[in-house]
């Protein structure tokens, strides 16, 4: 009686770019080692050269088809094929056919993951991408920090707007054009002739400034409510910008109502005594004689109450304006239809 052939193996082993060439799982490495047959389509496959150092013969180049794969793995032989972190889908879809036809004793085909993306792996070919660009990219290659100022302040106007729309895909988009700036400026930044700096220096300022400004996180400080976490964020920075005035480190050049709203809020934090005349947290006696006829004084006081209380002066703002936006829609709607000839 003679014994039914052994099933054999295809395996395909995934591999991720993303992650250190040679730091393949255990099981991967087991299934190298006891392989009959392993193939590689691309030769230029970063796994290579450390698949052969470990001593595994490699049929690297060449591309099999399914039927190729099928007949090499007959008789319990088993053949792994070693392919991108995506699979090798024409192979995959090859052998599905030859599967579905039903003319022929099939493998076991498995599917082993031979290492894994962590989270923000895909930041790499973000940084990857923008390299490439600086470098072909005519428009790309000749801008400058000062040229793309005007795309940051856009992009985070275009972030603040899907976000208070409440518009998720346009959040997911906007958070990437954002993100896109940073890398562009660290990539201009990497050619700096005199204080060159990468997006692996800015990654790992930003790395370490969070870590020493959450002690309750990452030591042993206690922070019981989200005040205490800022108020010793406030301090701990203002011992690394050794600044000597609560208004030192605010930009100017922000919206006006942010700007009045962030001064508010560092002259509350100190529990500061204002000088008399300067608006506090109402408008009283705000008025002054100005040359805008105290308007100014006036939207300054609102935007001290409005941090007072907790608001957003800007975001309250935009609210108005988007209400106002759709009562004159409105009213237009309105006047063309009146205009109408009955």
């Amino acid at each position: 009686m003679n014994a039914s052939p052994r099933t054999g193996r295809i395996i395909l082993l995934t591999t991720s770019h993303r992650v250190a060439p040679g730091l393949l799982s255990w099981p991967a490495w087991q299934a190298l080692r006891e392989a009959d047959r392993v193939v590689c389509g691309d030769p230029e496959h970063p796994q290579l050269p450390y698949v052969r150092e470990a001593g595994v013969d490699i049929d690297a180049g060449s591309e099999p088809t399914a039927r190729e794969l099928v007949d090499a793995s007959a008789d319990g032989r088993s053949t792994v094929v070693i392919a991108a972190a995506e699979g090798e889908p024409r192979l995959t879809d090859g052998l599905a056919a030859l599967a579905g036809s039903g003319r022929m004793s099939m493998p076991e085909l498995e599917l082993l993951p031979g290492s894994y993306d962590l989270p923000g792996a895909r930041l790499l070919d973000l940084v990857q991408v923008m390299d490439r660009i600086r470098a072909d990219c005519p428009w790309s290659g000749a801008r400058t920090h000062e040229g793309l100022v005007k795309y940051a302040i856009e992009e985070v106007y275009e972030l603040v707007e899907a976000i208070e729309e409440g518009d998720r895909g346009a959040l997911c988009e906007e958070l990437g054009d954002v993100l896109l700036q940073v890398v562009f400026h660290a990539r201009i930044a990497q050619e700096d002739p005199d204080e060159p700096f990468s997006i692996d220096d800015v990654a790992g300022g930003l790395v370490e400034k969070l870590i020493h400004r959450h002690p309750h996180v990452f030591g042993e400080e206690q922070a019981a409510t989200a005040e205490d976490v800022r108020e010793h964020w406030m301090r701990t920075k203002a011992a690394e910008k050794r600044r000597d005035s609560v208004t030192a480190g605010i930009p100017l050049e922000q919206p006006a109502l942010a700007l009045a709203a962030k001064l508010a809020g560092r002259v509350r934090m100190a529990k500061l005594e204002l000088p008399e005349g300067v608006p506090a947290a109402d408008a009283g006696g705000a008025s002054s004689a100005a040359a805008d006829g105290g308007i100014g004084y006036e939207l300054l006081a609102l935007a001290v109450r409005a941090e007072a209380a907790g608001t957003d002066p800007e975001r309250a703002l935009r609210a108005a304006a988007r209400t106002y936006r759709d009562a004159i829609r409105t009213a237009e709607g309105l006047a063309e239809e009146s205009a109408e000839p009955e």
